[in-house]
């Protein structure tokens, strides 16, 4: 097996302490932490300040910070400088403010979404605006680390891409001898590696993002050629591409309680097992986003809610179970079928639903029940794009006794989601759906 020469190439030891106030970096004077990525007796490890630093991260761009640090965190990842809630400097102000480091994001474009790395004064103009981000950033005390771009691979043919990711690695070498560099791909196949490998000699570790398939990872490294080192940059739940459909094309969600299995899971027995290669994680999402659900990627609920498996993050980053546990989600049923039962009901017929939930430590459960239209197939969002939130047809808060409820389907004729949450009121909630879909029967008299 061979090892591409860049991965055995050690970065500067971590010189500058680390602070907790906000930076106010002067341009003269450098305030960054020095990183270097060693490799000791076999295995791959990061440094700060000269101190092994394992990455505990989330990926996170408008979530809770301090939150993240509370938890255990100690690091978090964007996917650009700037985004919708925060521009670059106030997510590394935050971010020192709370004891978390940064991988920060640079982004750069995608062949999906129509770039042409054939058309060299567009990927120059790339290269300089890239430039131009690690200049503002470089001298923070909370950055870690550079992410190249994300998922780069993802429906792209042309490999010029992997030569632009090159440059801009080489730039940022060049620019900032003191932060690392990798780029984010979707998945870890060993072809796909390879290509990465080959042509991006000047970055310094990969980035792996997975969900079940997660699972395959120590396969695919085995049977690859990559000895390098690696974090697993994007990974939770199992993706609405890999689950079972509805007998019409849309995925079953596990519910909040299965979700949480598998993080632990997938955590012990992958990420955690492999110290040799794996320097950490980001488990996604820290937050909340609609992605085919309203549920199916955050850690969060839309109102702030922490789900179960934040409370499996912060046991594997600390050891330690939090005081005060989210509730755990037993089952959910429609007219005494689950999920995968395939629900069919007619125009604005009456259907009953169950669900049943317990709280670790007895706190009293309310539950919240909603209707939700499945997001039209030509408005569904790929590889992670942004995908607009349908507006529920029903809002049913049903307290303390609403674990049954009968509603009314709706009357357009369409495909649904039945959605149910049971809240401890502690700031903590279980949740799970059913799709189903309506039809119109005519009745012929």
């Amino acid at each position: 097996m061979k090892t591409s020469r860049i991965f055995t190439s050690f970065f500067v030891l971590i010189a500058a302490s680390f602070l907790f106030t906000s930076c106010n970096c002067d341009q003269n004077e450098s305030t960054a932490k020095k990183v270097e990525l060693k490799k000791e007796a076999g295995n791959y490890s990061l440094f700060v300040d000269g101190q092994p630093f394992y990455v505990k991260g989330a990926g996170l761009e408008g979530g809770d910070i301090a939150e993240l640090a509370a938890r255990g965190g100690n690091t978090m990842r964007t996917w650009r400088t700037d985004n919708q809630f925060r521009k670059g400097q106030e997510i590394l102000d935050e971010a020192l403010e709370n004891g978390i480091m940064v991988c920060m994001g640079i982004e750069i474009a995608r062949e999906r979404h129509g770039f042409d790395y054939d058309n060299e004064a567009a990927v120059q103009k790339q290269l300089e605006y890239a430039k131009q981000e690690v200049l503002k950033y470089k001298d923070h005390p909370a950055l870690l680390a550079w992410g190249i771009g994300n998922e780069l691979n993802l429906h792209a043919e042309n490999p010029k891409v992997w030569d632009a990711v090159n440059e801009i690695a080489a730039m940022i070498h060049e620019t900032d001898p003191n932060h690392p560099t990798t780029t984010m791909l979707a998945g870890a196949a060993p072809e796909m590696v390879d290509v990465v490998v080959e042509r991006c000699p000047n970055l310094d570790f990969l980035s792996f993002q997975l969900y079940g398939d997660i699972v395959n990872l120590p396969k695919y490294l085995e049977n690859g050629t990559y000895e390098g080192a690696y974090i697993v940059s994007e990974w939770g739940p199992t993706g609405h591409w890999e689950m079972p459909a509805t007998e019409w094309g849309r995925p079953i969600e596990q519910n909040s309680s299965e979700k949480a299995a598998s993080y632990l899971s997938r955590y012990k027995n992958v990420i955690a097992a492999d110290r040799q290669h794996c320097i950490g994680s980001f488990v996604f999402l820290w937050g909340q986003k609609q992605e085919r659900t309203p549920t199916w990627y955050g850690l969060f609920h839309e109102n702030g809610e922490s789900t179960e498996a934040v409370d499996v993050m912060e046991y594997v980053w600390t050891g330690k179970w939090p005081e005060n546990r989210a509730p755990q989600l037993i089952s959910m049923s429609m007219n005494n079928k689950n999920a995968h039962g395939n629900i069919i009901l007619d125009s604005g017929e009456e259907f009953t639903a169950t669900v049943s939930a317990v709280d670790p430590d007895g706190d009293t459960l309310t539950y919240y029940w909603e209707i939700m239209p499945e997001v039209a197939e030509h408005k569904q969002s790929d590889g992670g794009d942004h995908e607009e939130r349908p507006e529920s047809l029903l809002h049913l808060d049903a307290g303390q006794e609403g674990q049954i409820i009968t509603a009314q389907a709706p009357v357009n004729p369409g495909e649904y989601r039945l959605l149910a949450y049971a809240r401890d009121q502690k700031g903590h909630a279980a949740y799970a759906n059913i799709p189903f879909k309506v039809i119109k029967t005519d009745i012929i008299k």
